[in-house]
């Protein structure tokens, strides 16, 4: 006894745009409704990813213009080692600093500084228009490089956001198209059955 060799299905790619007497107009509309959603999702991308970072450069930018840098002194001694439950440790201590305005008014503050740095060191801190010490603006590469960061990670979730928008639409037309079916084989099967009764 012979034994046939199983059939090898291979799958034909890209069937909705090819010449078939038996695709319908749903499958069209699906097969644009797939091309729309990938161009719209990248599209998307990359318009939400240029937007988010010119929008965070221009909150950099906008932060620097609040902000200016000032000659300081500590009037103590910094600690040499951060306080306990003191939060995010970046390796520097808090110490009270004064500095002197350009019209002669006096300001004190407290500022994150080298730790064990002696009273009288002089920094450089950062101030609002209140006169308060507030931390350094991201200015220079730094800027531009968050800026970027923040458009690369934006612009996927965009995209991912409309494509997904398109998957919706064409999970409905795929059901619209199964129900379709279903009627059509309610009509159709039992004919196909009585052409195969007939037969044997």
């Amino acid at each position: 006894m012979t034994r046939t060799p199983p059939t090898t299905v291979t799958p034909v790619r890209l069937w909705r745009w090819r010449r078939n007497p038996l695709k319908r107009h749903s499958d069209v509309v699906e097969a644009w409704i797939v091309l729309a959603g990938w161009l719209l999702a990248l599209l998307a991308g990359v318009f939400a990813g240029v937007l988010a970072a010119g929008t965070s450069q221009s909150a950099f930018t906008a932060r620097l213009s609040q902000v200016h840098p000032v000659a300081a002194v500590l009037t103590d001694g910094a600690a040499r080692t951060p306080a306990a439950g003191s939060g995010y440790d970046d390796g520097r201590v808090w110490a009270a600093v004064r500095w002197t305005d350009a019209d002669g008014s006096v300001h004190t503050d407290r500022a994150k500084v080298v730790p064990g740095a002696p009273a009288g060191t002089r920094i450089t801190v950062w101030t609002n228009r209140s006169d308060r010490v507030v931390p350094a603006p991201v200015t220079g590469a730094a800027a531009d490089l968050q800026s970027a960061l923040t458009g690369a990670l934006v612009a996927p979730a965009a995209g991912a956001l409309v494509w997904g928008a398109g998957w919706l639409v064409r999970s409905r037309l795929i059901r619209r198209r199964m129900a379709e079916w279903d009627e059509e084989w309610k009509q159709i099967g039992p004919r196909w059955g009585n052409l195969s009764g007939g037969r044997g």
